[in-house]
């Protein structure tokens, strides 16, 4: 059985891209955090199912909670960089992303003492016109980057990208390895997690990803996030039908879809897998 990825996304609720515009990241410190109990929900039922994972952290989250951060690693799982505060890397230039991810990287392996070799972009938001931000990871000592997605869609996607892991054309060594697809009629299709996990009925989910195992004879790449286990969470007003529908759709299936995940594949960390 070929071991797939499974990775999360640490950030709360309130750091969304999709509430970028409707929740101030001045207002983050006054907002009600839920990340910890929910991280602490994911370590459980990783640990009940005996399933390793990577956490890309971010270090905005890791400055408040390290406890949190430290139990993540003596639990065996890798710790990786999510940035520091959500910024996508369309947001920044050059010099601002290469202060975001070495201070996100210096901060997480002083909680941790442990080495951090992966960073995911927010949103997923390397892309074409901004590949030079590979280079920069590469620059600041990370050996993978899990942040181009090979899809079109509204707020992110390379759709020409390649599927499974490679070396950009602009690094020596850094590897890209992006989020799963399934490809059909010459397009592909999200199948790695996210919305797309509580928006596909689950079985559609488990054929994808077999798919990808069996046909593909790759490992897959899954994602999500801690507030997508918490129904509970502060519902936000104000805000587009759209991002209602696309944050809150099945929050209270989704802990249920992630246990049969754990039991119908095998799972590891991202460094184990693919360095």
């Amino acid at each position: 059985m070929i071991r797939n990825a499974l990775t999360i996304d640490v950030e709360d609720y309130f750091q969304v891209s999709a509430f970028s515009g409707h929740i101030p990241r001045s207002s983050w410190e006054d907002l009600p955090c839920r990340v910890e109990r929910n991280v602490d929900r994911i370590l459980a039922l990783l640990d009940k199912n005996q399933i390793k994972a990577t956490f890309f952290t971010l270090g905005w989250i890791a400055e408040r909670y390290p406890s949190m951060v430290k139990r993540i690693v003596e639990s065996g799982h890798e710790l990786a960089s999510h940035g520091y505060a959500h910024h996508r890397v369309t947001e920044l230039n050059r010099e601002q992303f290469y202060e975001d991810v070495t201070r996100s990287k210096a901060l997480l392996e002083d909680i941790s003492g442990q080495p951090v070799k992966g960073y995911r972009a927010p949103s997923f938001s390397i892309n074409g016109d901004n590949l030079w931000a590979l280079e920069n990871l590469e620059m600041a000592g990370y050996r993978y980057s899990s942040s181009i997605y090979p899809v079109k869609h509204d707020h992110y996607g390379m759709p020409n990208a390649p599927r499974f892991a490679f070396t950009p054309d602009n690094t020596q060594k850094l590897l890209e390895l992006p989020v799963t697809t399934v490809s059909f009629f010459g397009r592909n299709f999200p199948a790695g997690g996210g919305g797309y996990f509580r928006l596909w009925p689950y079985v559609a989910s488990r054929w994808f990803l077999q798919r990808v195992n069996r046909v593909d004879h790759q490992p897959a790449i899954f994602y999500f996030h801690p507030w997508e286990i918490d129904p509970d969470q502060p519902r936000q007003t104000g805000i587009s039908f759209k991002t209602r529908f696309r944050h809150y759709l099945n929050l209270g299936r989704m802990e249920k879809r992630l246990d049969l995940l754990a039991r119908h594949f095998s799972w590891g960390r991202m460094d184990q897998i693919f360095l």
